[in-house]
Order: structure tokens, then sequence, then C-alpha cells
């Protein structure tokens, strides 16, 4: 057997159907180099989606190969209860004093649906240690989307990952969400006085005695379809979470580390979360590591005698791992010394540019929207009426396996197609993924 048919044989990919491999067999890949990736036939492939969002400085970065390196020959792990070591120290001070003010203290594990349930959890026990008691639900979006593990699945709204699940599932409050695209009163993002939020001030009003948390993700709701919000959205909600003694927990796990074009999503609206949750980008796309960060406290309600059983018992054997922790270092390192946000802001102009030279003609680009580094079109039937393709007709698919020929990876998300780039594309890069793509979606629909 080839490799193709021997990972066919032996291998259940995420997040796919597999019977669609049949007729799209799996891409070997064998190497990387920069915003590129290369199959085992030589073929270049534009990142253009950072392999689901956590590649920052491009395949095989000479400065972070080089971290691993030199941390492999000193400590690969070791157990993290008891014991520390150098770079998880060094990693936590360093995103103390960059995350929002009163984010004092870092708990570590191993993926981003990891770091939302050690959010939740921790949320929970707080309050149950603090002496409200009622507090046992948490409050999330509509079309939400916070992972694939029970708890992350439960504070999520996307049908197409938990519908199945619903049994099992914690009784989430759903709030209404911003839908600046689709907006049901009428409004445009020009003259918006975010009417939508009056009914989430309505239901944390009623409901505020049983709410541990409300749980955000800033800015973009990303599997949603990259669906793009103000920040003052954020400034509302932080101050409505103050009034009614409800924590808020920022899931930046996907927006933050310079994405939206500022280290984190929350500086945008100046606003500090109870608990913030990292991963994906941190490590730039080399290995798991997720962080999640509250205040001190939320830690005091967990600290004291052994026999009070305070303790916050979360716990996974890779927590703290080593190699993470020193590319993690690594790459805050390049942010600080290659000046990233501010370069990011140059390249997010262009991005900005090339969408009006490319995508303006469209009839069937309902919007080109943009946060950043993240850019994202809307197909739609009817540009006027906003009408969706049907979704059985799999139209982003489709556009996705034409990109493929033409060297793009753009992975849709239903009728969104949608741009989040290694930092490394260069205007070159940009204007061979939009070109690419306006001919892929032309030729699908033309068909």
């Amino acid at each position: 057997m080839n490799l193709v048919e021997k990972d066919l044989k032996y291998i259940w990919h995420p997040c796919s159907q597999m019977k669609d491999y049949q007729d799209l067999e799996p891409i070997v890949i064998k190497n990387g180099k920069g915003a590129y990736i290369f199959d085992i036939n030589g073929k270049s492939y534009l990142d253009a989606v950072s392999s689901w969002w956590v590649n920052l400085f491009g395949h095989s970065n000479e400065r972070i190969n080089r971290a691993i390196n030199e941390q492999v020959e000193k400590l690969e792990h070791v157990i993290f209860a008891n014991f520390t070591h150098e770079p998880a120290i060094q990693l936590a001070e360093k995103i103390v004093n960059i995350t929002p003010e009163g984010l004092d203290k870092v708990f570590f594990s191993d993926n981003g649906s990891a770091a939302i349930e050690v959010a939740l959890k921790m949320s929970f026990q707080y309050h149950q240690q603090t002496g409200k008691i009622k507090k046992q639900r948490f409050a999330a979006l509509q079309n939400a989307y916070h992972g694939e593990t029970l708890g992350a699945l439960s504070v999520g709204d996307l049908d197409l990952y938990s519908k199945v699940f619903n049994p099992l599932l914690l009784n989430t409050l759903r709030l209404e969400s911003p839908d600046c695209y689709r907006c049901v009163y009428g409004k445009s993002r020009d003259n918006c006085n975010f009417e939508c939020f009056a009914n989430i001030e309505k239901d944390i009003m009623l409901h505020h005695e049983e709410l541990c948390a409300v749980i955000i993700e800033p800015l973009i709701q990303c599997a949603a379809g990259m669906k793009m919000y103000p920040p003052a959205y954020l400034k509302r909600l932080r101050k409505l979470c103050d009034e009614y003694d409800v924590h808020l927990i920022a899931d930046e796990i996907a927006v933050g580390f310079g994405r939206t074009g500022k280290m984190f999503a929350c500086e945008h609206a100046g606003i500090s979360p109870d608990i913030m949750c990292l991963s994906k980008g941190i490590t730039a796309g080399y290995l798991p590591l997720a962080l999640t960060l509250t205040s001190d406290k939320i830690y005091d309600a967990f600290y004291g005698d052994y026999l009070e059983h305070k303790a916050f018992m979360h716990s996974h054997s890779y927590t703290g791992n080593a190699i993470s922790c020193a590319v993690a270092n690594e790459s805050l390192s390049i942010f600080e010394t290659e000046d990233i946000v501010a370069k990011n802001k140059f390249t997010a102009k262009y991005m900005l540019e090339c969408a009006n030279t490319y995508f303006s003609e469209s009839k069937n680009i309902g919007e080109y929207r943009q946060t950043g580094m993240v850019g994202a079109i809307e197909l739609v039937m009817n540009k006027s009426t906003k009408q969706s393709f049907e979704p059985q007709k799999r139209i982003g698919y489709e556009v996705y396996k034409k990109g493929l020929n033409k060297g793009i990876v753009i992975r849709p998300l239903d009728n969104v197609i949608y741009f989040m780039p290694p930092y490394v594309v260069n205007q070159n890069d940009i204007d061979f993924l939009y070109s690419q793509t306006i001919e892929s979606i032309t030729e699908v629909l033309n068909q």
C-alpha cells in the first residue's frame, strides 16, 4: 500500500466525514517552510488557515526550531505537581505581564478545550466556596464554539458539533449573539446601538443568581463563520457581569496572540476578564499547550489547609510540558524583538486592499469582513437579500477543493471562506491567495 492507502486503512481524521475522502484523498505533507506546506510530490500550498489557526511565524521557523533543540537537551517533561522548571516560570511571568490587568495566576493544560474546562470548573468551584451555592449554570452566546469536550460543548451552540450529545450536556443559558451582517434589527455596522444587547441584559438580570459566568469569544465568533462585532459590545458585557457578580470568561484561544490587531482581543475594548483562556498560537503551531489565567481574588478562594478540601484538583499528565513552554517563550520573544503586532497592521491593511481589488465586483460575495489578520468572505445566492446557498450544495467545500488544485488551503465554514494566514505572509502571497480564491469561487459558481 502507498501512504494514502495506509492512511485510509488506519486513520480516522478529525472534523471530517470520512466518506468524503473517497473523492478527495488526504494530501500527504512532507515538509513546510514559511507560509507554505509541500506534499510528497513537491506541490506547494499556501497555508491560509495557519493549520487550524495555530501557526504564527511560518513552518519550520529557525528560531523556534533552535529553542526546541536547546530545551530537549535539558529537560523534556517532569511531573508538575510539587515540581516546576524554568521555562514554565518564565512563561507564566511573561504572560501575566502582557495580558490585561488583573490576570495574576496561570494554570497550565495542554489544549484549548482543556483550558475551557478549567475555566468553567474554576468559576463554579469559586462560587461554591464563597457561599454562592445557587450559582451552578453558565451563559454563552448563540452560535458559540468553545471546544469539543463535554463542558466546552455545553457552552457551545453549533449543532454540527454538539446536537448528538445534547442529552449529556450542561443546561446553558443561551444569549442572543450579535450578527452584524444579518442584523435582525435592520442595523448595520455603521449605525448600530447594540439593540441586540437589550435581551442579554434581561436574561442576565433574570438569571444572575444561578449564573457562575458568561463565556465569550472576544470580537470574532470564529467557528460560527467568522462573525465579527464591535469592541463596545465587550465593554457592555463587562459592566453587566460586574453589576450582577457573574464572571466573564474570555475565550481568546483563536483570537489571541495578535490575530485581531492587538496582542489580545480584549485590549480593543480596554477590559479585563475574570478568566482568560489561551492556546493555539501560544506555541506558534508547534506543540500542544494551553493556559487559563485568573485573578488573585479567584485564586485566594482555593487557598487553605489541606483538610478544608478547597484545592483545585484538575490535572493533565503533560501539564506544564517543558518543551512546549520553551517554544511559547521563544514565540513571545519573537513578538517582542520583531515587533510583530506593528508589522501585522501593514499586512492587514494590504489584505483589505486586496479584498477591495478582487472581491468587490462579485455578485455572490455578500460581505468581506476583516478584523486584524482575520478576513472572511460570506458567499450568498443573492447579494441584495443575503440569501444563503443551500447547505446540501456545499459551495464552500467545492471552493475549498478548487483552491487546493490552485495551491491554496482555504478550509471553509459552510458558506464562509476565511483567511487566517501566518504572520510571515508577504504581499505576493496575499495577492496570490486572494486572486486564486476569487478564481475558485467563480469556477464553482459558473458550474
